[in-house]
């Protein structure tokens, strides 16, 4: 498998949304931020906050799309275009209804699953091939009920399940950033 050079979070931009079980992508890149002593600033031609990071030796782009949730895809193909990265060398950290809350897991390629972030990523960069880390936020039952449930709060034990998801993910991303995904989804997976 190539090595990662991007690992994007998907989020909205804003404080209205910080803390929305849809900013768990942000989330994740922020803990990894944090855990490399990394920062993030606004980069206007990248449609968001840029940092680069150093993760298991290697140094890696890290990306949180300031567009909003249905544009991410923008920011993302910027950054492949500029630096020359092919879809299979990106990790798209986002939220996952189809998951529990608290669980974590590595996927490559695969559709949107009705996630609008994706779907515009997908149809940014002409490729499905990318990374998803899918941080599992739980479904709410009732279709009509998502959009308010994904950009709702979770609870305090719901949050505190997801940064225990976020904090496995952190431990494998040496692993994925060097290209041995194998290995991180055994590890991840089995956690």
């Amino acid at each position: 498998m190539a090595s990662i050079g991007l690992i994007a979070g998907l989020g909205n931009p804003g404080a209205d949304y910080a803390a929305t079980r849809h900013n768990a992508g942000f989330w994740f890149v922020d803990a990894l931020a944090a855990a490399h002593g990394a920062s993030l600033r606004a980069e206007a031609k990248f449609h968001g906050e840029l940092g680069r990071a150093a993760v298991g030796g290697r140094d890696v782009w890290l990306l949180k799309p300031t567009t909003f949730m249905n544009h991410s895809g923008r920011a993302v193909a910027a950054v492949a275009r500029y630096y020359k990265l092919a879809p299979e060398q990106i990790l798209v950290a986002h939220d996952d209804l189809d998951l529990p809350v608290g669980t974590a897991r590595l996927k490559r390629g695969g559709g949107h699953g009705g996630h609008n972030g994706l779907r515009d990523i997908i149809n940014h960069l002409g490729s499905r091939d990318f990374l998803r880390l899918r941080l599992g936020i739980h479904h709410p039952g009732d279709s009509k009920a998502v959009v308010d449930y994904v950009l709702g709060r979770p609870s305090a034990a719901d949050r505190e399940a997801i940064e225990d998801a976020i904090a496995r993910a952190l431990g494998v991303m040496p692993l994925v950033v060097s290209g041995d995904l194998e290995r991180a989804m055994n590890r991840l997976h089995s956690q």
